[in-house]
């Protein structure tokens, strides 16, 4: 009986997933900001709510200067070790910088409850334009065109669908 060897086709190597890589990429971009984790850029609208999350972003964590002590274990003292609280710089618009800076009590002890420790202290904030991609609002499109396309719609029950599908059949024509 002859001895199965493996071909070439069974040992090359799979693609590996983006996220594999683009988690270091990006991990390492967040680091060099001062940032220990992605997660206060990514789900900064949930750690300071909706409102805030509004009117400014994080931009980096600006830290103290580590002490050069070495605990017992031989390791250097950081996060959580007797490390000071940094400073969160913060882009802000404009108008909204003011009331930013009111609630900086507030949002240091967001972003301290998601972190789980005493991260942040203070607030710096940066006035300019925000960089996150705005919402667009909704064009409701023109009257004439929705009453028309909801006119040519077959019976629906439901006049709340009847008026979105109108409005998108209004909308589709328009382009």
């Amino acid at each position: 009986m002859a001895e199965h060897r493996p071909t070439d086709k069974s040992r090359r190597a799979f693609a590996k997933p983006l996220r594999d890589f683009a988690g270091k990429v990006v991990g390492d971009t967040f680091r060099r900001q001062g940032f220990a984790s992605a997660e206060l850029v990514t789900r900064w609208t949930e750690i300071v709510g909706a409102q805030i999350a509004a009117h400014c972003e994080p931009v980096k964590i600006q830290w103290s200067r580590r002490p050069s002590s070495v605990t017992s274990f031989g390791r250097p003292v950081g996060a959580g070790d007797g490390q000071e609280p940094g400073t969160l710089v913060l882009r802000a618009e404009g108008p909204a910088a003011i009331e930013i800076q009111h609630l900086a009590p507030v949002i240091c002890e967001r972003v301290n409850r998601f972190l789980g420790w005493r991260a942040v202290a203070r607030l710096a904030l940066r006035q300019a334009p925000l960089r996150r991609a705005r919402v667009r609002k909704r064009r409701l499109g023109d009257p004439a065109a929705v009453a028309r396309a909801a006119a040519g719609l077959p019976e629906i029950a439901d006049d709340d669908l009847r008026q979105a599908l109108a409005r998108l059949h209004a909308a589709i024509k328009q382009h």
